[in-house]
């Protein structure tokens, strides 16, 4: 699970939407006009629009696709229940996405345009990072909780083995 908190037009999240459940079903005329929503009843995988101005349009499958003017926000949960998203108007046709996403709509959040690749490819070197750090941290723990070996020396002088230190950085990950 991906953390997301970005801005994001409109548009670019509906791509998501449809990207994300009604693809391969959505009439052509419906996927052309900007103002068409699809919204999925509550429950695993709603998805609700709420605007000023919503008329339902037709019914396919298990969408409800709606016309809707002046949105004020999404709310879209996915039916594994991996992604849990919310669209808020900030001003005209931008708002803030915010919530948890899985691999998937990571890729899919590419593809309509609500994230970047770059923003990607950043998130996963940052995580990959801490990943990193955190097994180098792990290391050395282990390796000062175990017991140092017996010496058996002739020698009255010992030395003493010396405790490996490390400096480490959390990298800090850019958002959108």
């Amino acid at each position: 699970m991906v953390v997301i908190e970005t801005t994001s037009s409109l548009e670019s999240f509906r791509k998501f939407i449809i990207v994300s459940t009604c693809r391969s079903f959505i009439p052509e005329s419906y996927l052309k006009d900007f103002e068409v929503f699809p919204e999925r009843e509550e429950g695993p995988g709603a998805i609700y629009i709420e605007a000023a101005d919503k008329v339902t349009l037709k019914r396919i499958r298990e969408m409800t696709f709606v016309n809707a003017k002046e949105i004020l926000g999404i709310i879209y949960s996915s039916k594994s229940g991996n992604t849990r998203l919310k669209w808020r108007q900030t001003r005209k046709k931008i708002g803030k996405v915010q919530g948890d996403a899985s691999s998937n709509a990571l890729v899919n959040m590419v593809e309509s345009g609500v994230l970047t690749q770059e923003w990607v490819d950043n998130y996963l070197r940052a995580s990959h990072s801490r990943k990193t750090t955190q097994d180098i941290d792990q290391t050395l723990q282990s390796a000062a909780a175990e017991p140092a070996a017996p010496h058996s020396s002739s020698s009255t002088s010992q030395t003493s083995p010396t405790s490996p230190s490390s400096s480490t950085h959390s990298p800090t990950s850019n958002s959108q």
